[in-house]
């Protein structure tokens, strides 16, 4: 039977590499530290004695593990991903890593990831969204667990957040339908209970109908879950509903390439007969047919920046401070003047 070889070291890599202990710890914690020659010696050595840093050690020594959870609703579909590829990038620029677990809409399940990753011995969590009970956000404050909130903005709310007005955005595409004659408006939406981001884009089209002189309430409403199969049910179930819709809005961009499929089946003219709209702008919008007409969310730059706030909160000790970005109005082929 063979001899089990010695675990590589830490030594044995700064000797591999012709660097001191020093170097590759700083390699391995903050690699734009490190020039790149010297970065690409140490990573090559790593890798030729399959070196795996002692991270449990490392973290009862510093009290850190340089982790940061990131818990989002879905990985069903590409709503997150962008935001969240930037959120990696920007963490792994700083070497922290991201741990992500998803909650399927469901607030028990979020609750369990969240004291999940705090007990696995995350640094810091980025959360969707305001909505969830007030013991959650106790526990991450009796862990001192920092907790980001995106994906929302709400100057009404103390705890700080790096996201956009959803309610806000969704008032302004609102205006521009009714300004071209739409008045018979209609809404396919997530339940809105626990998703302040679909409450908020519903208030939108309520406030842009109130501005307008016209009646909220007449704003047809179908909640569903999110998916292109519920997105093409929910339609067919507002236009036999109400027939005399001219404008339907999707929670996002997946509930409406499902409304374009079944309007297309049901004989339906997008956007003569129809128009819709969806929420989000992923790249699914834009090879839809018809091309959607959406609300672009900043994904990428609300990533970074959440990133780059919580790497400051954890090295610096610099307070988080709360950031609107702009969601803006994407026009393409989905949307038309208001048929006679």
């Amino acid at each position: 039977m063979s001899k089990e070889q010695p675990t590589p070291t830490l030594q044995d890599v700064a000797t591999a590499a012709k660097v001191s202990t020093a170097t590759v710890s700083r390699c391995l914690n903050f690699p734009d530290q490190v020039k790149e020659k010297t970065r690409t010696k140490v990573l090559k050595a790593i890798k030729m004695l399959s070196y795996s840093p002692n991270f449990g050690a490392r973290a009862m020594a510093s009290r850190r593990t340089d982790t940061i959870g990131a818990i989002i609703p879905t990985m069903g579909n590409a709503i997150f991903a962008r935001g969240l590829q930037a959120f990696q990038d920007e963490l792994h620029l700083h070497g922290f890593t991201m741990l992500v677990a998803s909650t399927s809409y469901r607030e028990d399940i979020e609750e369990e990831q969240i004291r999940a990753l705090v007990g696995r011995g995350a640094d810091a969590l980025l959360l969707i969204g305001h909505a969830r009970s007030p013991e959650i956000y106790r526990f991450l404050e009796a862990q001192a667990v920092p907790a980001l909130v995106t994906w929302a903005f709400d100057t009404n709310l103390s705890r700080p957040s790096i996201g956009f007005d959803n309610q806000k955005a969704m008032c302004r595409m609102a205006k521009k339908v009714i300004d071209l004659g739409h008045r018979n408006l209609a809404l396919v939406s997530a339940e809105t209970i626990l998703n302040d981001r679909a409450k908020a884009r519903q208030l939108g089209i309520e406030d842009a109908m109130v501005a307008a002189n016209l009646c909220a309430k007449t704003l047809h409403i179908v909640k569903t879950t999110y998916g292109i199969e519920e997105g093409a049910t929910a339609f067919e179930q507002v236009m036999k509903a109400a027939p005399q819709t001219t404008a339907v809005f999707c929670g996002n961009d997946v509930l409406a390439v499902g409304a374009l499929r079944r309007a297309r089946e049901l004989g339906f003219k997008v956007p003569q007969d129809v128009s819709i709209i969806g929420f989000d702008d992923i790249e699914l919008a834009e090879i839809a047919y018809p091309a959607l007409t959406t609300v672009h969310v900043p994904h990428r730059e609300m990533g970074r920046r959440a990133g780059a706030a919580l790497i400051k909160l954890l090295n610096e000790g610099t307070q988080i401070e709360a950031v609107e970005l702009e969601a803006s109005l994407v026009f393409r082929d989905t949307l038309a003047p208001a048929r006679n």
